[in-house]
């Protein structure tokens, strides 16, 4: 798979993980783990991330919301 491809799929599950965290009741301990494991996978792309995440800002847009097509647009 493609970094920039896989690197917002992962960013798409950690802000996933990470709003289940704030809701009452909040997840599992399976989750929380996969939450640091998730992490860890995400510094094995560390141009696509930082793309990502200015994509996100500059389109103003959720993460969650992004194709890898408006990051690419933009870069």
């Amino acid at each position: 798979m493609e970094p920039l491809n896989e690197g917002l799929e992962l960013l798409k599950r950690q802000a996933e993980l990470e709003s289940g965290l704030r809701h009452a009741g909040g997840i599992r301990i399976t989750e929380e783990l996969e939450l640091y494991a998730l992490r860890e996978r995400l510094k094995r792309y560390p141009q696509a991330v930082p793309a990502i995440l200015q994509a996100a800002r500059h389109l103003n847009r959720p993460i969650d919301t992004l194709q890898a097509q408006d990051v690419r647009q933009l870069g």
